[in-house]
């Protein structure tokens, strides 16, 4: 079996990418640096990374064509004298062309020139040059300079008056009012002219317009960054580690910083700032690290795109769990590559082959399987297979080649935020490009100040630091959130004044209320052109509904937008999928699923709909109503209690009396109830009873015991939820 191409790089001291890249050369590319090669193509490399090995071998072949070509250079010796002879007579051809140009040039021969003028001085062919001190040559000069530097192009920012396009093209306003009476424009000279009026007399005038962009420095964010002016280096690749709870995620990133930590002394590394960076054969890589892929997400939704690869974390004897899928929408909506290391290998039921084949369901597909994902065995508890893992992580990075420039402005993204008592608000940076010093004055999200103080990742004080390297500063005026995005400016008045500008806009966006998609003005926006994509999150009781409710929504053709499932799993709805839907602006759909009490007030917090649905019909129907504006909402359901089964009694003739307490909210008599088990619907239906010891009540508050029978349902068990609700008319907005 040949070498993989990542093996004969190491084998050769050179990069994966190198040994890509000739390949190519060769004729004979490969998808990545894991690409098996057969044993005539090592060979060819080696002949291209080694030529010393195959020395001896040119030299005994340049003999060998020495030799062959001594002949043809006698017969060159032969032809030499041939060749004199040939120069030395175009010698004396030129010595008599010399002498011909002294006969022109004898003064006896000036007599026979003279003609008609009889002594008249002749008139010099050049002209004499004009003073350059002269006021003219001055003024042509400047002229001169003047439409060189326009090189007839009109350059403009907003609008244009008459007499100021005049003034740009060097022209009487008269002229350029007659022009526009010519094309039926009556005009004065202070009237302003459109972009398209300022085109087509320009094109009249033999004049090109270009439009300037006016660039906003307040929205930094948004303004791209010119590499063209700057030498790229190559810089450390951030790397973010996801997961399930409980697979070894904190396990793993303690694992690699015990033993990895550049500049770690024995015992005394202390995580400061939530990053850090390990040394790996010469090379940097930064950890983030963050809680998971909940903040992941969070950073993303401000527009921090600081990951560069995501690693997923699964347990070899737990498999693919609910937050692993989750993880894995998250990073595939970052675009970023995708590692996944399958860890707990030490464990008896570990089997890393069940992890690959679940994984194959979300386009995660081995190597060997021929797919493209990374798969890494490890066992972070014990340290095995970690040094593996970072190597592959240099792989990747060698292959996507990350690079930016330390000669510019430091800019880059906030990891995480908090108000120190001492030293005031304090910020983790991670610097993406440029290098940051102390005394740079700094805008940060709505912040500003001047960097006071930098710490490292392990707490000793620095200068400067360069792209890829997570930082903690001091000297803000106030603690900025994770995600925002900050740069350095020259001047500190000029960094004050954006800032403030930046923490007006912040205020004003706060007190209005944040636009999240919603079904009810769905088909309004559309028609306003601000929707494109609606996007959905779908949470399902089984996988078989989850799949046939997306694909009959993809199937939705409305005219000016579509569908696009952002995420579909199975359970009930969380905190994560609310993030995930606040991050995407989407809207959850949830079928057979409740969501539970944290995933509820963080909707209301961050302004998420979720609609739920029992009804796979219904659901299609509302959303197909919403993109068409058809949407008529009559009743609103409005959740008024919870109680909790904690006995179940049952009576013959009767059926099943579940004994509950009320946890929250209260439970009215004529309210419809849901059975919920696992945060799966299993019944929805009416109350046939109500009751407080032997009395039947109409209502039962907090903190209460109650009894409760279900009206055609007894299959109720301890630690069921019952949900009452009760539907509301509301007025159609």
């Amino acid at each position: 079996m040949g070498k993989r191409v990542y093996e004969f790089a190491k084998e050769q001291n050179v990069t994966s990418k190198q040994v890509i890249t000739q390949l190519e050369k060769l004729n004979k590319p490969v998808k990545n640096h894991m690409a098996v090669l057969d044993d005539e193509t090592v060979k060819q490399l080696d002949r291209v990374f080694n030529p010393e090995k195959y020395r001896a071998e040119k030299q005994a072949e340049a003999k060998a064509t020495s030799t062959s070509n001594e002949p043809k250079q006698e017969k060159k010796e032969q032809s030499r004298p041939q060749a004199a002879q040939q120069n030395r007579g175009g010698q004396n051809n030129r010595g008599g062309q010399n002498r011909n140009d002294n006969r022109n040039n004898d003064p006896r021969n000036k007599k026979r020139g003279k003609g008609k003028g009889k002594g008249k001085p002749v008139k010099a062919a050049v002209p004499q040059e004009a003073d350059p001190n002269s006021k003219t040559s001055q003024r042509k000069a400047a002229r001169l300079a003047q439409e060189a530097e326009m090189g007839n192009v009109i350059k403009y920012e907003d609008v244009l008056s008459v007499s100021a396009l005049a003034e740009k093209m060097n022209k009487k306003p008269n002229e350029i009012i007659m022009k526009l009476m010519g094309l039926g424009v009556m005009a004065t000279i202070n009237q302003t002219l459109d972009d398209e009026t300022i085109e087509l007399l320009a094109s009249e005038f033999g004049f090109e317009v270009e439009k300037e962009v006016v660039v906003d420095e307040t929205d930094f964010e948004t303004v791209e960054i010119d590499f063209s002016q700057y030498d790229l280096e190559e810089r450390p690749a951030v790397v973010t580690i996801m997961g399930h709870v409980d697979h070894g995620k904190t396990t793993l990133l303690d694992s690699i910083r015990n033993t990895k930590v550049v500049a770690g002394e024995a015992g005394g590394i202390t995580q400061h700032i939530g990053a850090y960076q390990v040394s790996v054969n010469d090379k940097k890589i930064t950890f983030l690290d963050t809680p998971g892929h909940a903040a992941f997400t969070t950073m993303r939704a401000r527009g921090a795109e600081v990951t560069d690869i995501a690693i997923i974390v699964v347990a070899a004897d737990d498999g693919v769990m609910p937050q692993t899928e989750e993880a894995i929408s998250h990073a595939k909506a970052a675009n970023v590559p995708i590692i996944v290391a399958v860890n707990k290998m030490d464990k008896e039921g570990a089997n890393p082959d069940r992890v690959k084949q679940e994984l194959t369901e979300f386009g995660l597909i081995p190597e060997e399987w021929g797919g493209e994902t990374i798969f890494v065995p490890i066992s972070a508890i014990k340290g095995e297979g970690i040094d593996e893992l970072l190597e592959m992580i240099l792989l990747v990075s060698e292959v996507e080649e990350y690079k930016s420039t330390p000669d510019m402005p430091a800019r880059g993204s906030v990891i995480e935020a908090k108000l120190d008592k001492g030293r005031g608000p304090v910020a983790t940076l991670l610097v993406q490009h440029g290098t940051l010093r102390i005394g740079d004055p700094i805008v940060v999200g709505s912040t500003f100040g001047r960097v006071r103080a930098m710490v490292n990742d392990i707490g000793r004080r620095v200068k400067q630091v360069g792209p890829s390297t997570p930082i903690e500063i001091t000297g803000l005026n106030d603690v900025p959130q994770a995600g925002d995005q900050f740069i350095v400016f020259e001047d500190e008045k000029k960094a004050r004044a954006i800032g403030e500008k930046r923490y007006q806009r912040y205020l004003e966006s706060q007190r209005r209320e944040s636009a999240k998609v919603s079904l009810d003005d769905l088909f309004s926006r559309i028609q306003e052109g601000e929707v494109k994509d609606l996007n959905v999150i779908i949470k399902a009781d089984v996988q078989g509904s989850a799949e046939a409710l997306a694909g009959s929504l993809r199937k939705i053709d409305v005219e000016g937008v579509k569908v696009n499932i952002v995420h579909q799993g199975v359970g009930a709805i969380t905190e994560g999928d609310v993030i995930l839907a606040s991050a995407a602006n989407a809207v959850i759909i949830g079928f057979n699923v409740r969501p539970d009490g944290n995933a509820r007030s963080m909707a209301e917090q961050e302004n998420v709909e979720m609609r739920l649905h029992r009804i796979i019909y219904n659901a299609i129907e509302e959303i197909e109503s919403a993109m068409k504006g058809m949407l008529d909402p009559e009743f609103v359901e409005e959740i008024t209690g919870q109680v909790e089964v904690r006995d179940v009694f049952k009576v013959s003739k009767v059926g099943t009396i579940a004994g509950c307490y009320v946890t929250e909210g209260k439970i009215t008599r004529d309210a419809g109830v849901r059975v919920i088990r696992n945060g799966i619907v299993v019944y929805e239906g009416k109350l046939d009873t109500l009751r407080r010891f032997k009395d039947d009540v109409k209502e039962v508050a907090t903190g209460y015991e109650c009894g409760i029978k279900v009206e055609k349902f007894d299959d109720i068990k301890v630690e069921d939820v019952i949900e009452a609700f009760v539907m509301k008319e509301v007025e159609r907005k």
